[in-house]
């Protein structure tokens, strides 16, 4: 099986593909002004542009890791999770807390791992 890196940034490339498995690099929001709901959105926005750009779609995602600097925020980050998947379509996930993700303003960063 080949390994095809896409979409590359400064320091990795946004996506690797090993088979029909895509594996999404962290991503969080551009504008990081809004709330914890809105960095949500705009990262699964960029996230389903990813897969699209890929060959795959939001209903491919097999597992999600979530970081987020406070967990206090978690019922907003759910409620547009689980609006954007729905009920049926969740993929696994892990939420993990930490202290800081770069600069007081980022909230939340995403990782994920999808199939074709």
């Amino acid at each position: 099986m080949t390994i095809q890196r896409q979409i590359r940034s400064p320091i990795m490339h946004r996506v690797v593909t090993h088979g029909d498995t895509l594996y999404l690099g962290g991503m969080v929001a551009e504008d990081r002004s809004v709330g914890m709901a809105g960095q949500t959105q705009q990262i699964l926005a960029r996230m389903q542009a990813m897969l699209a750009e890929c060959g795959s779609d939001k209903s491919k995602v097999l597992a999600a890791t979530i970081f987020a600097t406070n967990l206090g925020l978690k019922k907003e980050m759910d409620a547009v999770w689980v609006e954007f998947f729905g009920a049926d379509s969740l993929p696994a996930r892990a939420t993990v807390g930490v202290a800081n993700l770069g600069t007081p303003e980022t909230l939340i960063e995403v990782t994920c791992i999808a199939s074709k």
